[in-house]
C-alpha cells in the first residue's frame, strides 16, 4: 500500500517535469515588448530573455545619433542580453545550492 502511494508521488512527479519542459519550450517562441521614455525607445523580447529588437524613435535628434543609429540598437540589445544571461548564471548558482540536497531522481528544478 505504502509503495504505490511512493509510486504515485513520482509519477505525478514526472508528469509536472514534463509539463514544466513543454511550457519553457512554449515560452521561448513568445515575444513582449518593453517601451521607456513614452515610447521613444522599445525592446522586443523573447520570454527566454533573448532581445530580438531595439528600436530608438526618430524623434529623438537626428544630428545625436548620426548613422550610427543602428550600431547603437544592436549594441544596446547585445549589452542587454549579456546582462540577462549574468542574472541566469547568477540565479542558477544561488538555486544549485539550496536544491542540492533534493534529491530525487527523475526532477529536476527549474531556475
Amino acid at each position: 500500500m505504502m509503495k504505490s502511494g511512493l509510486g504515485n508521488i513520482m509519477k505525478q512527479a514526472q508528469a509536472m517535469q514534463e509539463n514544466m519542459q513543454k511550457a519553457q519550450e512554449e515560452l521561448a517562441s513568445v515575444e513582449v515588448t518593453g517601451q521607456s521614455g513614452a515610447g521613444l525607445v522599445e525592446i522586443t523580447m523573447s520570454c527566454r530573455h533573448d532581445v530580438k529588437k531595439v528600436t530608438i524613435d526618430s524623434v529623438i535628434d537626428p544630428k545625436l545619433m548620426g548613422e550610427d543609429k543602428e550600431v547603437l540598437e544592436d549594441l544596446i540589445a547585445a549589452a542587454f542580453n549579456d546582462a540577462v544571461r549574468k542574472v541566469e548564471k547568477a540565479t542558477q548558482d544561488k538555486m544549485g545550492g539550496l536544491t542540492s540536497g533534493l534529491n530525487i531522481p527523475g526532477l529536476t528544478l527549474p531556475c
